[in-house]
């Protein structure tokens, strides 16, 4: 790539959210955007650089689609973003761009890359350069430093191939403290119109408020992507995206993409009490620990437009939740669905079953709890060992993968072996747990009411995606 000159235009860089079937198996019928690129192009483009972003899932186009788009385009820098179940297919993504823009720099990024650097650059010839981490500001470095031809192991936070082969990983870039500082994302790069849920012309739009958890759950890598330390944007610059977001375009709801939106109990009253001092009247959702609600706070969330919480429940037994770390227990979490039903918000509970020495009867009691708890939605998966996470390091050590296929890491398929039970014999008895609970008459008549033909669309396409594998 040659060095632009005075009075070139601007550098060109597109940033690519791979098309993918994991992604349609992974989405449940909810399209979201791709935060991360969005907020990697508002950078980008407040440090001058013109930037595409293709959403390939939400638009439904296909590597030949976006081949056409990056021919004409020509751009300088070709990002692509990959968690683990779908980074053969930025792969492919990274190959096709080398085929039509030959001289351009692919850089893949997101959780799987982050965490195979080397592994990452080795499997996909096609790609130059990771970016491990946060990746805002080492984007902004990494496109000076590409357009003036600068030395890349200066830049922080990335991996890349030298001219002879070798594979350097330099320094790690700290994490950006004050996110406040961060322009909103580009949501006008994004097709907006296609964020939605159950098929429904409603917009969805979604707002991250924090970053990092200080919880150490072996199942997830959050904490080593954003750090164990808790960062969050004030409570007016998050009512500030969302009143812009509601005047751009007139969403039917937002929904809170932090891991933990509710960690800091002081700062989610100050955005509760902004929003209902501006006066903006909106349907809202957002993810929470059991153990970091209290009920004053539900009732002063569902008056400023709180109807929708996702609880990361795990497990009906402590013993479960303790081998994960969880740091919760079983009362906390019976009192969390109690509190949240009586101040009449609609809450989802996530199960995972599968862990390598759980037992057929702990894992059959963990089906079954969502009935007892009597919650309104239920998604239930297989435990998975992304790399990034402890689990990942316990399975390996102990030579429980089944595979290293990333394709098959979807939380939809077993992919590591358990001690007490068969991994088919898992399969059946979580097809059953999942037909059990969202076909029975009373979940069916509490809780799909008037929505009940497109919800149970959504279900079935959940219960078919795991009766085919």
């Amino acid at each position: 790539m040659r060095e632009k000159l005075a009075g070139d235009p601007p550098l060109k860089i597109t940033l690519i959210n791979p098309p993918s079937h994991n992604a349609e198996l992974l989405s449940i019928g909810i399209k979201a955007p791709p935060l991360g690129l969005a907020y990697l192009a508002s950078m980008l483009e407040k440090s001058g650089y013109e930037v595409k972003i293709i959403d390939a899932p939400a638009l439904d186009i296909s590597i030949p689609q976006i081949k056409d788009i990056l021919s004409k385009d020509q751009p300088e820098i070709i990002g692509i973003t990959a968690s683990t179940p779908m980074i053969y297919d930025a792969h492919n993504v990274a190959r096709a761009a080398k085929e039509v823009c030959p001289n351009s720099t692919v850089v893949l990024g997101g959780p799987h890359p982050t965490f195979l650097p080397i592994e990452t650059l080795q499997e996909c010839p096609s790609a130059d350069i990771v970016c491990i981490g946060e990746g805002e500001e080492t984007m902004v470095e990494l496109a000076e430093t590409i357009k003036k031809k600068m030395d890349l192991s200066k830049v922080r936070g990335i991996a890349f191939r030298t001219g002879d082969g070798k594979i350097v990983i330099t320094e790690p870039r700290p994490l950006i403290r004050d996110l406040d500082s961060l322009p909103f994302p580009a949501w006008h790069l994004l097709p907006m119109d296609k964020y939605t849920v159950l098929g429904k012309k409603a917009i969805i739009c979604h707002v991250m408020s924090s970053r990092g958890c200080p919880f150490q759950c072996i199942f997830c890598s959050s904490s080593r992507v954003f750090g164990r330390k808790y960062r969050a944007r004030s409570a007016k610059n998050v009512v500030d995206e969302i009143e812009f977001l509601v005047s751009e375009y007139n969403p039917r709801s937002i929904e809170f993409s932090d891991d933990e939106f509710t960690l800091n109990q002081k700062r989610t009253e100050e955005i509760c009490d902004e929003l209902k001092r501006r006066g903006i009247d909106i349907a809202w959702a957002c993810g929470s620990r059991v153990d970091t609600i209290s009920s004053s706070l539900l009732r002063k969330m569902r008056e400023t437009g709180c109807s929708f919480i996702y609880y990361g429940i795990e497990s009906a037994s402590q013993r479960i939740l303790d081998f994960i770390k969880k740091g919760i227990t079983i009362e906390q979490i019976k009192k969390a669905v109690e509190m949240t039903k009586e101040v009449g918000i609609k809450m989802m509970g996530s199960f995972i079953v599968g862990f390598p020495d759980e037992t057929r009867e702990e894992i059959k009691s963990t089906l079954h709890f969502p009935k007892k708890l009597n919650i309104d939605y239920v998604q239930l998966t297989i435990a998975t060992p992304y790399p990034g996470t402890e689990l990942y390091e316990i399975a390996k050590k102990e030579n429980l993968l089944l595979t290293k296929d990333w394709s098959q890491y979807t939380t939809l398929r077993p992919v590591m072996a358990l001690r007490n039970i068969s991994v088919k014999e898992l399969q059946k008895i979580i097809k059953r747990a999942y037909i059990s609970f969202y076909l029975s008459p009373k979940i069916l008549k509490e809780n799909l009411g008037k929505y009940a033909l497109p919800a149970l669309k959504l279900v079935l396409k959940e219960i078919l995606n795991y009766l085919k594998f």
